[in-house]
């Protein structure tokens, strides 16, 4: 069991490249695809909001997803908190990295029923029945399969956490992407998968925060919202099919 309240700070990353112009994901493979200069602003302010939260007197370990965009992101959260004197440490996690697109990354929609007719056809299927989520993309993921990989670091905040170590972390920083995030969310909360697909992505450098409740149990919030992102064919993939809720 955790020493004290777990606090999960779950930071998505600043603007992209990719946010801003469509044909950057067909020049660029997705994990090295950059920051804005936007999004470098955005990361430093997200690193401002978590300083104050955090403040100088805790521990903090970030765990970062390793493509370019999230490395940059925890770059500028990091230089805030060591400014304001946070003592943290930083782990890479791979199962922290953005639903692979697979075949259909940095393909226009409207090329894809040509492109790949059978698989889009299966696709298709599943996002007309509400069930975007079970879907996955040719040599790519569902995000299902996110979901699943995502817990893997679960075990290892918990055993940082846990009391019987002689110096537990509470305080952790998650660096990652908008369908990584939702997927933690639903995962660490128990969340059923409808619920995914009745989430928006989150805002760039929007910080949620899940936290230990004191009777047990967790509460989910929103402790910043962040920064709207454009609205691009690379957004609107990654965030899907939103549906009403029932």
């Amino acid at each position: 069991m955790p020493a004290r309240a777990l606090r999960l700070y779950l930071v998505r990353h600043g603007q992209s490249e990719a946010n801003l112009d469509n044909t950057v994901n067909a020049r660029l493979p997705d994990h090295n695809v950059p920051l804005s200069a936007e999004g470098h602003k955005q990361a430093a302010a997200a690193g401002h909001v978590l300083a104050r939260t955090l403040g100088p007197d805790r521990r903090v370990r970030l765990f970062v997803s390793p493509y370019v965009r999230t490395r940059e992101t925890s770059a500028g959260i990091e230089a805030a908190l060591g400014a304001t004197g946070t003592r943290f440490d930083k782990r890479e996690a791979i199962e922290l990295r953005e639903l692979e697109f697979g075949l259909f990354d940095g393909i226009p929609d409207g090329d894809l029923p040509r492109l790949f007719p059978r698989e889009y056809e299966h696709y298709d299927k599943h996002r007309r029945f509400s069930g975007e989520f079970f879907a996955p993309m040719p040599l790519g993921e569902s995000r299902c399969n996110v979901a699943d990989r995502v817990k893997a670091v679960f075990g290892t905040i918990l055993r940082d956490a846990a009391a019987d170590r002689p110096d537990p972390i509470t305080d952790f920083v998650i660096v990652s992407h908008g369908v990584t995030i939702r997927c933690f969310r639903l995962q660490w909360m128990h969340y059923g998968w409808e619920w995914y697909e009745q989430q928006r992505n989150p805002w760039n450098c929007s910080v949620q925060l899940i936290e230990g409740r004191p009777g047990g149990g967790y509460s989910d919030t929103l402790l910043f919202e962040g920064f709207r992102p454009s609205e691009t064919r690379q957004t609107r993939r990654e965030e899907g099919v939103v549906s009403a809720a029932p």
